[in-house]
């Protein structure tokens, strides 16, 4: 006996049909603003020739994360250019730090509100375990039907995924805060504002710089898989390099995107290190 199946399909297509017709205005002016800024970005990124952005990153490398960063960023910059890679690298940059500065938005006051409001977090927190636990290509479906094919569907996409990590390490890194430190201030008669303005949200930073260190590596990696809907940049020179068969300039794309992930993961995770409050509570442990 064969059981019938639910319409779970048919109902998220008739879900996704619902909002493209009831939300268009939203939707063309949520494509526009992300096209126009990533455009803005990558103006901005392309209007200083390469040498200035490699002298300047390796700087950035050197003071963030030592001297090690720095001979590694300028060889693997340097590599990028010589190989014809660089203004593609510059594309998926513009479309990284788009998507990751749109899930910042919306993940710190996120992250901050479940942290501060258990029955919230008790609400979201199967939303947030819905959308970590989704195959990636998933995301593209919704994207595409929703926002067509271009860099807005590909910075949404990128957007569903990379949101998740800074949530869950906000509002870990303010749950963790110690709890002495809050009981004194709230001896001082500090509100409940001025508790997380005050003394939460400043010892919490190092978490939650950690927390945009993570969502930088998500976008990162999900941007290369959005070149299937039109996100320009390495992702889409590795497709190339597919349908081609043609290793050696997969080998160089891939080589690109591993130089430019770990250029922002050890920038990023030097200054979450070199705060006050990181090295502090080093010290104490």
């Amino acid at each position: 006996m064969e059981i019938p199946k639910l319409p779970l399909g048919r109902a998220g297509e008739a879900g996704v049909h619902w909002i493209t017709h009831h939300f268009s205005p939203v939707i063309e002016g949520f494509a526009a603003a992300v096209t126009a800024f990533d455009g803005a970005l990558l103006w901005i990124l392309t209007a200083v020739p390469a040498p200035g952005w490699i002298a300047l990153l390796v700087v950035i490398a050197w003071h963030a994360a030592g001297r090690g960063t720095a001979v590694f960023a300028a060889a693997g910059l340097l590599m990028v250019w010589n190989q014809g890679l660089w203004l593609a690298m510059l594309k998926t940059l513009a479309l990284v730090l788009t998507a990751t500065l749109l899930s910042l938005i919306i993940a710190i006051p996120v992250g901050i509100a479940i942290a501060e409001n258990r029955p919230l977090h008790t609400a979201v927190t199967p939303l947030l375990d819905f959308l970590q636990t989704m195959p990636r290509f998933v995301y593209l479906i919704p994207a595409v039907m929703i926002l067509g094919i271009d860099v807005a569907p590909a910075v949404f996409a990128t957007f569903t995924l990379a949101v998740v990590p800074p949530i869950r390490i906000t509002a870990v890194g303010i749950a963790e805060v110690d709890r002495k430190l809050v009981e004194a201030g709230e001896a001082m008669g500090c509100s409940r504002w001025q508790l997380l303005g005050k003394i939460k949200l400043p010892l919490a930073l190092p978490a939650i710089m950690l927390g945009v260190n993570q969502c930088l590596m998500m976008a990162l990696s999900m941007v290369i898989i959005a070149s299937l809907i039109g996100a320009a940049g390495l992702g889409d020179e590795i497709l190339r390099a597919i349908a081609q068969l043609d290793a050696g300039q997969g080998i160089m794309a891939g080589l690109a995107v591993f130089v430019l992930a770990v250029i922002l993961d050890r920038i990023t995770r030097g200054w979450a290190d070199r705060m006050p409050q990181a090295r502090r509570s080093e010290r104490s442990a």
